[in-house]
């Protein structure tokens, strides 16, 4: 089998360990004779599979007891509609949600949130290209807002938040972890609801994970889908309708393996040295840069150019036959984009910095 790292923003790179044992378990799982994909949902053993899941998640986290763990569909995309369909319902008409735009995520949430209520962008880094998180101080918050939204990691732009996001008084704040979650430690109890789509950290497309604060379950508008509904779902513990049962499987496998590698914080020393070497190498001299401001770097998506762009496509064939894969930028910002989340080993990293270091000499 050919070696290669995988840069992909998502679908992303696995744990090796997690591949092998799911390749192991495909055709009969632990003895039942079944494939965990041929298995119901209700049935005993997959609910052996999701309890183990969500305890381990649970873990990781340090989540709160007051805070429920819900395995749902749809993607990053489909919550922002599901949020605002169950948030917007707790404050009477008419109804305003805050957002900070930091970039191309946070800006698709809050062109569908607008569907749903009043939409206030209390801060904006537009005008600066994206290269940093507005300063807190500058945010422009509204009293009795139904929710604050928030995308602490900006997986094009490569934009992170370093700081929890504050909201006014007893307004929640949400934030899309869809690409930095399990990567650092974070305090849950700092926000109402935390999401994530699964393809980034967690697993491979079809899960999206969401943990929401108790009291914030029971206010859905009336036109929110039942399957949608997160009251609904807790109540069902993410069982109402038919979940993606085989990513539930395989988000347990990485959560089991997060737990030998040492959980998040050893996660989160290995990301820090990760992209300190990367960001290293791409400082080193103007031959590439990287935009955003040092303060708001991403630890997981680093978005980079070539100071002659006509030698994008030069390099990222050199970087191809060296089993460098996947280093595109996204078509909306150009570039290149290496993304080395929790799976990316530092071998990786080393072997990216040492072609970075021999094209530019080239």
């Amino acid at each position: 089998m050919t070696q290669v790292f995988n840069f992909s923003a998502g679908p992303a790179v696995l744990p090796k360990e997690v591949l092998q044992q799911a390749a192991s378990e495909m055709l009969d799982w632990q003895g039942s004779g079944m494939s965990v994909m041929e298995m119901s949902h209700r049935g005993p053993e997959f609910i052996s599979i999701y309890k183990q899941a969500e305890a381990d998640l649970r873990e990781l986290l340090a989540v709160p007891p007051n805070y429920k763990i819900l395995f749902m569909q749809g993607g990053g995309l489909g919550q922002n509609a599901v949020i605002p369909m169950n948030l917007v319902g707790r404050v009477r008409e008419p109804a305003v949600i805050d957002f900070v735009h930091t970039g191309s995520w946070s800006g698709k949430s809050i062109k569908e949130a607008a569907r749903y209520a009043q939409v206030n962008v209390a801060a904006s880094s537009q005008l600066d290209g994206f290269t940093r998180v507005p300063d807190p101080e500058s945010w422009k918050l509204t009293e009795g807002a139904a929710y604050l939204h928030v995308c602490t990691n900006e997986t094009i732009d490569g934009v992170e938040y370093n700081f929890v996001p504050r909201a006014l008084g007893d307004v929640p704040v949400v934030a899309d972890m869809s690409s930095h979650i399990l990567s650092r430690e974070i305090d849950v109890s700092q926000y109402g609801v935390i999401f994530a789509g699964a393809q980034k950290n967690i697993g491979p497309a079809g899960l999206t994970l969401v943990i929401v604060r108790d009291d914030l379950l029971d206010h859905a508008l009336a036109i929110c889908p039942s399957a949608f509904h997160w009251k609904n779902v807790a109540e069902h513990e993410s069982m109402f309708n038919t979940p993606p049962t085989y990513a539930i499987y395989i988000a347990g496998l990485v959560f089991a393996h997060l737990k030998r590698q040492g959980g998040v914080a050893a996660m989160e020393a290995r990301n820090i040295e990760k992209a300190r070497l990367l960001y290293e190498a791409l400082d080193r001299d103007d031959f590439y840069s990287n935009r955003v401001d040092v303060s708001c770097r991403s630890r997981m998506n680093i978005p980079f150019y070539l100071r002659d762009e006509k030698l994008n496509e030069s390099f990222l064939a050199g970087a191809k036959a060296r089993g460098l894969l996947q280093l595109k930028g996204h078509k909306s910002v150009g570039g290149m984009r290496a993304s080395i989340y929790n799976a990316m080993p530092i071998e990786g990293v080393q072997a990216l910095v040492d072609y970075l270091n021999e094209f530019a000499g080239r």
